[in-house]
């Protein structure tokens, strides 16, 4: 895995991240909007995701995750130039460390 360039820290830093109410009792995360930010560092965060990151699972879907500072982040697999969404948990709510900490939500 490849450490982000300043300029994606900055914008990771900078951007403000929506809390998915939705999903707050059984996946708390956040989200960031492509039409929200600025497209070319949103765009080259979600290719850093793509190129950078590793292959896990959500259940039986596969997704690409990239960890950095403590927080996973993941697009949910578009062509790229279709993605609008990046989402990004804290490392203890991701389904990988959830399912090895027998900590999945109930049905």
């Amino acid at each position: 895995m490849s450490s982000l360039s300043n300029q994606l820290e900055q914008f990771i830093a900078q951007t403000e991240w929506t809390f998915a109410k939705t999903y707050a009792k059984t996946w708390p995360h956040e989200y960031v909007v492509r039409d929200r930010v600025e497209e070319d560092l949103f765009l080259q965060f979600v290719r850093h995701i793509r190129e950078q990151g590793y292959e896990g699972k959500f259940y039986k879907k596969a997704i690409t995750y990239f960890d950095n500072n403590n927080m996973v982040y993941w697009t949910m697999g578009a062509p790229i130039e279709e993605t609008t969404i990046i989402n990004r948990c804290n490392k203890e709510q991701s389904y990988e460390y959830r399912l090895a900490n027998n900590d999945l939500p109930k049905k």
